[in-house]
């Protein structure tokens, strides 16, 4: 892999939110990092952000922020995005698969059976989307003889968390990083899925501003966006990496295996008192 201010990333779905967070704390790093998203400027989307914002604020933190509208529901702009990177930098050190369609009936309590089919969107953004962004991301990651993708995930892909759908495509991704994990090992590519805490995203920060008494002690517990990037950067950087591959991985507990904090020395704490321990897979492979 790459020098820590010689990398080279793709973050997905980084117009906002976790993308967005996890952009700038690598940027920080004075890494080049390719910002994707299908926001180009601010007013175009219910939520502020944008790809070109979060480029400028990687610049701004240290790094060489690069905007490119991508929508990842489409496979031929996906492979525009890593044929801008192969001709532009001819390698990748990391991928983060982050790009996720969530629409906003996700939230809504119900059975499935009471919730729009446009649930299911996540499936195509969220799931397949991080099989074809690796897909065209492995022959840079094998050119560069090292490397890492992350798929962002959550405790949902154990427990009962808004409904099936949200649980089965997070449950997915945690496996297609195991299961990537074990095709990518000979060339010293490691795959991990990282369950995230609660994220004091744009939309969440409007939540607890509405009604601050009734968040205030979920507030205390939660992570910035940044806190997860610079777990990834801590990640990146270990010399142990690969054998970690394959993992699902809760980020609070990294964070605390690396020493990483909030600003502030704030340590948000792991959920898995909460929820349960993170997916384990076997071992046995059947060709």
């Amino acid at each position: 892999m790459g020098l820590v201010n010689d990398r080279v990333v793709v973050v997905t779905g980084a117009s906002r939110g976790a993308g967005k967070g996890i952009a700038c704390a690598l940027g920080a790093t004075g890494a080049t990092v390719y910002v994707t998203g299908r926001t180009r400027q601010e007013g175009e989307a219910p939520l502020p952000g944008s790809v070109s914002a979060t480029a400028e604020a990687g610049t701004a933190a240290g790094g060489r922020g690069i905007p490119v509208l991508c929508d990842h529901g489409n496979d031929s702009q996906v492979a525009e995005l890593f044929e801008q990177v192969r001709e532009e930098q001819g390698r990748l050190d990391i991928l983060v698969n982050n790009a996720t369609a969530l629409p906003a009936s996700i939230t809504d309590s119900g059975p499935f059976w009471e919730k729009p089919l446009e649930q299911t969107c996540l499936f195509d953004v969220g799931l397949r989307s991080h099989y074809v962004a690796s897909w065209h991301a492995a022959p840079l990651l094998l050119a560069a003889g090292a490397g890492l993708i992350v798929n962002t995930s959550s405790f949902g892909g154990r427990i009962y968390m808004h409904g099936p759908a949200y649980g089965a495509g997070k449950a997915a991704v945690d496996k297609m990083a195991h299961d990537m994990a074990h095709d990518f090992r000979p060339h010293h590519v490691a795959v991990v899925s990282l369950w995230m805490g609660l994220l004091l995203t744009e939309r969440t920060r409007a939540v607890f501003a509405a009604q601050p008494e009734l968040y205030s002690e979920l507030a205390a517990t939660a992570e910035t966006p940044e806190f997860t990037g610079r777990i990834i950067d801590a990640l990146a950087r270990d010399p142990l990496l690969l054998e970690k591959s394959g993992q699902v991985m809760i980020g609070a507990e990294l964070a605390e295996h690396y020493g990483v904090r909030e600003a502030g020395g704030r340590q948000p704490p792991s959920h898995r008192p909460f929820f349960g321990e993170p997916t384990c897979f076997g071992d046995a492979v059947v060709e």
